[in-house]
C-alpha cells in the first residue's frame, strides 16, 4: 500500500466514524463532546488515537512550547481538528495548515459537526492543498 493509499484509508475510516457520531448525537453540541465521542468511535474501529498532542514550535533552532495542541492524531499519521461552529472560516483552514506545517504530517481533516449533513462539514488538507469531500 502506498503512503497516499494508507492516508486515504485512514481518512475514510475517520470520516465514517465522524458520520456515525453525527448521526447518533446530531449537531449543536460542544466541540469537546464530539471529540470524546469521535475518539471512542475510532478506537472501537481499531484506530490508534492520541488526544491533545503537544505541538512545539521550532524557532531559530530552539524548541519552544507555545501551547499548541493537535485535537487528535490518528494512527500517528492524520491530524484531526474538531469544530462545532456556524461555518468553517478561512482561519480554521489556516489553523490546520499551520499544524500540518509545524508537525510535518501530510494529511489533516477539519471536521465541523455543527452542520445538517456532516459531508458539508469536512475539509481535507493534503500537503497544504484544500479539498472538500
Amino acid at each position: 500500500m502506498t503512503e497516499r493509499e494508507e492516508l486515504d484509508s485512514i481518512t475514510r475510516e475517520v470520516i465514517g466514524g465522524a458520520i456515525e457520531v453525527h448521526r447518533t448525537i446530531g449537531p449543536g453540541l460542544l466541540e469537546s463532546t464530539y471529540q470524546v465521542c469521535l475518539v471512542h468511535e475510532l478506537r472501537e474501529r481499531g484506530m490508534v488515537v492520541a488526544e491533545q498532542v503537544p505541538l512545539p514550535v521550532r524557532y531559530k533552532g530552539v524548541r519552544l512550547e507555545c501551547g499548541y495542541r493537535l485535537d487528535l492524531l490518528v494512527n500517528d499519521r492524520v491530524v484531526i481538528e474538531v469544530k462545532s461552529v456556524e461555518a468553517v472560516m478561512p482561519i480554521h483552514r489556516a489553523q490546520l495548515l499551520s499544524y500540518l506545517k509545524l508537525s510535518g504530517y501530510k494529511m489533516g481533516l477539519l471536521i465541523n459537526f455543527n452542520v445538517s449533513l456532516l459531508r458539508d462539514g469536512v475539509v481535507r488538507l493534503v500537503n497544504g492543498t484544500i479539498s472538500t469531500l
